[in-house]
């Protein structure tokens, strides 16, 4: 481990161990009565909840079936509380009570009874909590969902139960200034809008709204970019955030209380970021620990974006590039790592971009599943999981490995990875030209990745430019130079590969028909796995190319779409001026 790697995780623990000793120090039993002041003896307004409801779950969850996280419990007369979880994320959503919003959704006095009795199952029996409950995450959604179905669990209950049902989310409540002190990225940002959902909608807040808002809004400042992208750099947060902000903009409006301006101008900057990571079939480009999003719900979120527009081309504060031209679309990472604190999910996919015609998908990364995710975290979150290049089958970032390390900062943040990386647009003869380097590899292994990538105008053509060089006056260092460039196909795409062993033909689920090639290198056609898949991992293809970067600096390849006449191809080929990448 290097001298900066030691000092990035030393830093890491050091701040984990301050801000559990701030937490302990005022999160005791004692100290509980002062982390929420205030009666907390009625509710005022319950919250929208704008994540999908189905009434059909009521039936099941009335039998004693729990399905969650692609996992089935039935509880054969016991309480769900008492059963061995099938796996964490099972228990998660357990445990963070959205499934009420399915009851509710069948608004029968049989539901509404069966969520009563559900709720007070949980509340009178504390000797049996789990670890789990108290994750930060886990325990803000709680107290999200306690409060927006409150009408539900509460509209035919007599008023012991309303009392046993305050004080149970009082106590939440005020463990969650633990949760958002020990916690970073969006876990401390659900903590802190569950709190300031709490202050709105419980009496006798009024002196801890203007604190939860301000709290809130800091927070807001420093984790949404300029841009609108999150700090952690991955889509799915924006997904996750507008999910709670939108409706806590309505609830501060319900109670005639101007929202904050760091709330708004978060909404404001989300929104357009939002769009700018679909593809023309409504899916999410899968960068640092994105998975499939629910459609409806992401339907839900950009009905109320006002401005409908066209995605921006740039963000260049979040590190990505976006590439419209006829129907194709072209999305690129071009950022580094994102800040250790909040690098639990990131990826070493620098410089890794995906395609796609019209609805179909084309060149996409690996992506993250939405269940049962640390099986495949490893492989996920490494370089050779996206579609770019990897020298020496490593990453181009390094996380923390050893698992004492991994517990004790709750995941494998980054710790080491690319530092400087160039990107430079500009329209060409033919199309528009992005130009990009980053150094992951450099102090490793003494080379630069430097891409090229021109989508013509009618997006008909992708053409891309791949080389490894040593830095300005350096070397390549050791004996080993061998590297892969990945290219991974999305599911739907039928690849078979060219009898010249120079390209593969791609055929469409539309039946469009894309050819790639590289004309001066061997093209293998291997296996791959797409993770974000609605109904799990899946098998599909990836298009790689092998070479000795001592032998072979510089790769040429093209994806391009068979209605070009053979004819202007092969011009092409003979005719056009490749461009030349800046050293």
């Amino acid at each position: 481990m290097s001298v900066a790697q030691s000092r990035r995780i030393s830093t890491l623990i050091a701040g984990r161990f301050a801000r559990s000793m701030v937490a302990r120090a005022s999160g005791g039993t004692v100290a509980l009565s002062r982390l929420w002041p205030g009666r907390t003896d009625r509710l005022i307004i319950a919250p929208h909840d704008l994540r999908t409801a189905d009434a059909t779950r009521a039936a099941e969850i009335y039998a004693g079936r729990f399905v969650f996280a692609g996992k089935i419990v039935t509880c054969h007369g016991r309480s769900i509380f008492d059963l061995e979880p099938p796996s964490e994320d099972w228990e998660a959503a357990l445990l963070g009570f959205g499934w009420l919003r399915h009851l509710r959704a069948a608004d029968t006095a049989l539901t509404r009874a069966n969520a009563r009795s559900l709720v007070d199952d949980w509340i009178s029996n504390q000797a049996r909590r789990r670890p789990l409950e108290g994750r930060a995450d886990v325990r803000a959604r709680r107290v999200i969902s306690l409060l927006s179905q409150a009408p539900l669990v509460l509209g035919d209950s007599d008023g012991k139960f309303y009392r046993k049902y305050l004080r149970g989310l009082a106590r939440e409540i005020r463990y969650l200034r633990y949760a958002a002190l020990d916690n970073d990225g969006v876990p401390r940002l659900q903590v802190l809008i569950a709190q300031c959902y709490a202050s709105l909608c419980l009496a006798n807040q009024a002196r801890n709204i203007k604190a939860t808002s301000r709290k809130l809004s800091e927070e807001l400042q420093r984790q949404i970019l300029p841009d609108g992208g999150h700090i952690s750099r991955n889509p799915g947060a924006l997904v996750e955030l507008l999910s709670d902000l939108l409706p806590l903009r309505q609830t501060f409006a319900a109670r005639n209380i101007a929202p904050p301006p760091a709330l708004l101008n978060a909404i404001d900057r989300m929104m357009p970021m939002l769009r700018f990571f679909r593809h023309g079939d409504g899916s999410f480009a899968l960068f640092n620990g994105m998975s499939t999003a629910p459609s409806d719900l992401v339907a839900t979120l950009l009905a109320y974006d006002d401005t409908r527009g066209v995605p921006m081309s740039s963000m260049p504060h979040s590190g990505f590039q976006r590439i419209d031209a006829g129907t194709a679309t072209l999305i690129v990472d071009t950022g580094p790592p994102p800040p250790p604190s909040v690098s639990q999910d990131a990826h070493a996919g620098c410089l890794s971009f995906e395609l796609s015609s019209g609805p179909s998908r084309i060149v996409v990364n690996c992506g993250m599943p939405s269940t049962g995710r640390e099986n495949w975290r490893p492989f996920a979150r490494s370089t050779a999981a996206h579609s770019t290049l990897t020298y020496r089958e490593a990453s181009s970032c390094q996380f923390v490995e050893l698992s004492a390390m991994k517990r004790l900062l709750r995941g494998a943040p980054i710790t080491s990875g690319p530092s400087h990386v160039e990107n430079y647009r500009e329209p060409v003869t033919d199309g528009e030209m992005l130009t990009t380097s980053h150094d992951g590899y450099l102090s490793r292994f003494g080379v630069i990745h430097r891409r090229l990538l021109v989508l013509s105008h009618d997006g008909t053509r992708l053409e891309g430019e791949d080389q490894l060089s040593p830095a300005s006056g350096g070397r390549i260092k050791g004996s080993e130079t061998g590297f892969a460039l990945r290219f991974h196909l999305h599911p739907s795409v039928k690849a078979s590969r060219l009898s010249d062993a120079r390209g593969v033909m791609l055929v469409l689920p539309n039946r469009d028909v894309w050819t790639f090639e590289a004309l001066d290198d061997k093209v293998d056609l291997e296996d791959s796995v797409f993770l974000a898949g609605n109904d799990g991992p899946r098998r599909t293809s990836q298009i790689v190319l092998r070479l000795d970067a001592r032998q072979v600096s510089t790769i040429r390849w093209s994806f391009m779409r068979s209605s070009t006449s053979a004819s202007a191809t092969n011009a092409r080929r003979n005719a056009r001026r490749e461009p030349e990448l800046p050293l």
